[in-house]
C-alpha cells in the first residue's frame, strides 16, 4: 500500500473514532519525544556526534558564525562572542516576540532580522544551506535544556491560534494535527509509528529527507499529506503553530539536532 493510500485508509479509520471537535492537550506525564519513539539504530546515530549527520550543518554553521558579512562587514560572533555561551538556551525560547518587528518570529526570522539590522546583509532564504547550518548550530547549544517559552501577551495570542489551527479539522481528509498527534500517536501510518509530534529537535536531519530540514518545512509537509491548504515558508500562520507546538512541550529537554526517518 503506497502512502497516499495508507492515509486515506487512516483518514476513513480517524472519521468513525474521533469526535469533531475534540480538543485536549496531552497530559505532561503522557508526554513522549519523538527520540523515545524511534528505534535503537535511529537513536544511536543521534547520540553520537561522530554518526549524526546533522553535525555537518553545525560544521557550517559555526563557520558562519564567525564569518564577516554585509556592508559593515560584522560577524555574529562580533555582537555575541562566544555562541557556546551567549547563545545557550536561545533556541529553547523561540518563537519569541520581537520589540521591533512588533509580531512573533521564530528562530530562522529572528536570524534575518540580525542580518539586516546588525550586519546590514541580505537574509538567507528559508530552507537554504546556510539557514539551516546557522540555526542548527544555534539550535545545538540548548541541546539538553527545557523547552522555555517567554512570557508575553503578543507570543499568548500566538499560541492560541496555532493551538486552533492544531486542532482545527482541514483538508480533503477532514483532519486535524490532533487527530494523529494527540489521538493515534504509536499506531502505524504507511508503516512508520505515529509520534506525538514535539519539536524537540529541530532542525533536524530526516532520513526521508535525505537531508535537514526546519520544523516549518515538516509542517508543509503534514498539511501536504491532509490535502490542506500550505502556507508558505515564514507565513504567520505556521509561526502560531510553532508558538504552540513549543508551549505544548513546555519543560521537554531539547535534543537538536535530532535525526528522524
Amino acid at each position: 500500500m503506497n502512502r497516499l493510500a495508507a492515509c486515506l485508509v487512516f483518514a476513513a479509520s480517524l472519521s468513525l473514532s474521533v469526535p469533531v471537535g475534540a480538543q485536549s492537550d496531552l497530559a505532561p506525564s503522557e508526554r513522549k519525544s519523538s527520540y523515545e519513539m524511534m528505534g535503537a539504530q535511529s537513536r544511536s546515530m543521534q547520540d553520537d556526534d561522530m554518526a549524526n549527520p546533522a553535525m555537518l550543518s553545525v560544521l557550517d554553521g559555526e563557520a558562519l558564525w564567525r564569518k564577516p558579512a554585509g556592508e559593515d562587514k560584522k560577524s555574529c560572533a562580533d555582537c555575541h562572542g562566544d555562541a557556546r555561551q551567549s547563545m545557550r538556551g536561545m533556541a529553547a525560547r523561540y518563537p519569541s516576540y520581537d520589540v521591533a518587528a512588533q509580531r512573533v518570529v521564530d528562530l530562522e526570522e529572528r536570524i534575518n532580522l540580525c542580518q539586516a539590522r546588525e550586519q546590514k546583509s541580505e537574509a538567507f532564504g528559508r530552507e537554504t544551506k546556510d539557514m539551516l547550518a546557522l540555526s542548527a548550530y544555534l539550535a545545538l547549544q540548548s541541546r539538553g535544556m527545557p523547552i522555555a517559552p517567554s512570557q508575553n501577551a503578543a507570543l499568548e495570542r500566538s499560541i492560541e491560534r496555532g493551538r486552533a489551527a492544531y486542532f482545527q479539522r482541514q483538508g480533503q481528509l477532514n483532519l486535524s494535527c490532533a487527530n494523529c498527534h494527540d489521538d493515534n500517536w504509536s499506531r502505524k501510518l504507511g508503516g512508520a509509528t505515529i509520534p506525538q509530534g514535539h519539536p524537540t529537535g529541530y532542525p533536524i536531519y530526516r532520513l526521508e529527507w535525505n537531508g535537514v530540514g526546519s520544523l516549518q518545512r515538516r509542517l508543509r509537509n503534514c498539511l501536504t499529506g491532509m490535502r490542506a491548504q500550505v502556507h508558505g515558508l515564514g507565513a504567520a500562520e505556521l509561526t502560531d503553530l510553532e508558538a504552540y507546538l513549543m508551549w505544548r512541550a513546555r519543560g521537554m529537554i531539547m535534543d537538536a539536532p535530532g535525526v528522524r526517518p
